[in-house]
């Protein structure tokens, strides 16, 4: 095996002092891949984003931003179920105004039903794109689930590959969805007709693909994947002809390239370079490479754009505002803490939500799983759509019935799961009128407490919780009786009440009858130990 050098170019991460000059905070004008190509050499950029997952107010910023000869998304820019046809909306708006040309397949992408999944992509301008997804035919199932389900010929609008033209080369494009996306469905009975391939055998079918690329004359291809990092890194070695592999799902920051991190050498030894830009649109990228004659890379220059640094078009502001509805000016936060980097550190945002409905509801312990938090509190002016982006899924409160032992395992089991996961999911709870200690070591629930409205702290025995001991819990409906990760706290049927409504709102509420600036730095209710 041969194994291909190439050129690697030093990356840079956008900042402050950038914006303040009015420089582009992604482009590099010194990069050698600004000039004019040679005779024997392609040059291209591909802007990419990954996992923006509905949200709306940094997809306004990344338009500012986002650039490219070819931009291209690695899934799950959607999220939410039919319920949140209006951020369906926003999101192919993005994906069109972008210029993206063709994204994968993630799982959010099928939070709804397929019928409308199949009313959004009408909309959109590019392809979604999937190898690895196997479908029942609509014929042979029950006719009665496939209307209830709003079960349809999904794959009849999704294509495995695609090759699109840049600068007079053609590129191939092909795309992969998760392994696990039916693990990771909001309502996993619309799509129980839907198979996804393991992962060698997925594998198998990327190289088919790329083998009917390279037949048409095509020898610079791109995967889009949203199998995860850790999985692209094998998909990248075990293939040939693979070029760059977006990634998505995994949630992780790659700045630069790293020989031997994000670029890796084929079966024949041919350069491979991946990437991925964080989760919830945080960041986006821009890779910049040169191919020999040969559709070899020789040269690249991996750049991350920071989203908060760009400022939202205001062009791009009225179009999704036609979408969305204008949003309410709500308050001010008068000082807020930086957000979590991970799914297993506390978090002062979600815990004040808890905190909101706690009061608001007048129940006893409130919790919300990191995991569903997708934004924070930025100091200064906020509206209800920043407040959205906290909670974009609409997901109603409910309140119910829980005993101490259900509560117990349902910590148990989402800390052993966390700890267990390379991605950190399903992550730690968010909680108000509760405190509690991990041992991230073994992921194990070592205590707990109770705080009740006086400030009183009561030991729970987490080895042995009662099961008659009841506490009047809030959370959303997702956690309390919906969520694939999650065991289920309380049935529909013994909720206390279910408000017409999601966190967000009841938020919003609460600081505008509250009518003084908000602080944020609620903090203390997870404790870590390694005994």
């Amino acid at each position: 095996m041969k194994i291909h050098k190439i050129s690697l170019v030093n990356s840079f991460k956008s900042n402050n002092q950038a914006q303040k000059n009015q420089q582009n905070p992604i482009t590099n004008s010194s990069s050698p891949l600004e000039k004019s190509p040679s005779k024997d050499t392609f040059e291209i950029s591909i802007g990419y984003v990954n996992d923006a997952h509905g949200q709306t107010n940094n997809m306004m910023r990344i338009l500012s931003g986002l650039e490219g000869d070819l931009i291209l998304s690695a899934g799950d820019n959607d999220i939410g179920d039919e319920k949140n046809k209006a951020i369906h909306k926003a999101t192919f708006k993005f994906l069109n105004l972008g210029n993206i040309q063709a994204t994968a397949l993630g799982n959010h992408e099928m939070d709804t039903t397929q019928a409308d999944l199949i009313d959004s992509l009408k909309e959109y301008k590019g392809d979604i794109l999937t190898i690895n997804m196997q479908k029942d035919d609509i014929e042979d199932q029950d006719q009665d689930d496939v209307k209830t389900l709003g079960r349809a010929n999904l794959l009849d609008h999704l294509k495995a590959s695609k090759t699109v033209e840049v600068n007079g080369e053609k590129i191939g494009l092909l795309g992969t969805a998760p392994i696990d996306l039916l693990d990771r469905l909001t309502h996993p009975n619309y799509h129980t007709d839907c198979h996804i391939d393991p992962l060698d055998e997925s594998i198998e079918n990327i190289q088919e693909e790329v083998d009917n690329l390279k037949e048409q004359g095509v020898n610079k291809i791109v995967l889009l994947s949203h199998l995860g990092l850790k999985k692209d890194k094998q998909v990248a070695q075990k293939t040939d002809g693979i070029d760059v592999i977006i990634s998505g799902h995994s949630h992780e920051l790659v700045e630069g390239i790293t020989e031997g991190e994000n670029l890796l050498y084929s079966k024949s030894g041919e350069p491979v370079i991946l990437t991925e830009a964080g989760r919830d649109g945080n960041y986006f990228g821009k890779l910049n490479l040169t191919f020999s004659k040969d559709g070899i890379i020789t040269k690249a220059q991996n750049n991350l754009g920071t989203t908060g640094l760009f400022h939202r078009n205001l062009v791009n502001q009225y179009i999704f505002n036609e979408v969305l509805g204008k949003p309410e000016k709500i308050g001010v936060v008068k000082s807020a803490p930086p957000p979590p980097k991970s799914l297993t550190e506390e978090n002062p945002h979600a815990n004040f939500v808890c905190d909101v409905m706690r009061e608001e509801t007048n129940s006893d312990i409130a919790i919300w799983h990191n995991c569903g938090v997708r934004n924070f509190f930025h100091e200064g002016e906020i509206d209800s759509r920043d407040i959205k982006d906290i909670s974009p899924f609409l997901d109603f409160v409910a309140v119910a019935p829980v005993s101490e032992k259900t509560l117990v395992e349902l910590f148990k089991k989402a800390i052993k799961d966390t700890y267990s996961s390379s991605s950190r999911k399903p992550g730690l709870f968010a909680v108000s009128g509760l405190q509690y200690t991990v041992n991230p070591k073994k992921g194990t629930l070592e205590s707990m407490k109770f705080i009740d409205k006086r400030g009183k702290s009561h030991k729970i025995n987490v080895k042995r919780p009662s099961e008659t001991k009841i506490y009047k819990v809030v959370t959303d409906e997702f956690l309390m009786s919906a969520g694939a990760d999650f065991n289920t706290l309380a049935k529909e049927e013994n909720y206390y009440i279910k408000y017409p409504y999601d966190k967000d709102v009841m938020v919003c509420d609460y600081i505008k009858r509250k009518n003084k600036p908000v602080v944020i730095n609620q903090t203390g209710r997870i404790k870590f130990t390694d005994k």
